[in-house]
């Protein structure tokens, strides 16, 4: 059995999906920007799509945009902004709707030292404002760093469970 909250996730019937996804925002790793739609629009786009109110989203997006830094790159398109800034906008789409837990897949797998630290500091910054932060990845230094719990993984099986943050392969 898999319970997230009061889910039991592995019995979820179609129609209750939905519902169960509002908790979770998800961070990856090739970030999947909408590439049509500038930096507001695109974090925009994880309110419109629960259907928020316009005043509601043009309230909150450039908050968050604030959080993240790009509030100067508010109008620019994905292929104006450089790796760090896409996956920062990523994250703000992912945070805006406030989840409770949030998934980031390899989220500094492609970026260069100093934006995967940044990166590392705004997911810390969320699970100190109160979302679960799932951070999945191969950077040693990081989870070394950060010294949470690890739980390595091998085809799909938990193979070790450190609440020390140690990473062993």
């Amino acid at each position: 059995q898999i319970f997230f909250g009061s889910y039991e996730v592995n019995k979820l019937k179609s129609k209750h999906l939905p519902e169960f996804r509002r908790h979770i925002g998800v961070i990856f790793q090739d970030f999947r920007l909408l590439t049509r739609k500038n930096v507001f629009e695109n974090v925009a786009f994880a309110l419109e799509v629960w259907g928020r109110p316009q005043k509601e989203i043009n309230e909150l997006v450039p908050q968050v945009l604030d959080m993240v830094g790009l509030r100067d790159k508010i109008f620019n398109f994905p292929p104006e902004l450089s790796g760090g800034e896409k996956q920062r906008v990523a994250i703000a789409r992912a945070m805006i709707t406030r989840p409770d837990v949030l998934i980031a897949d390899e989220p500094t797998g492609n970026l260069d030292p100093y934006n995967t630290w940044e990166v590392i500091k705004l997911l810390t910054k969320i699970n100190e404002l109160g979302s679960t932060v799932i951070l999945a990845t191969h950077d040693k230094d990081v989870v070394t760093t950060l010294g949470e719990r690890v739980i390595t993984l091998d085809k799909g099986k938990v193979i070790k469970d450190d609440p020390t943050g140690k990473f062993i392969l």
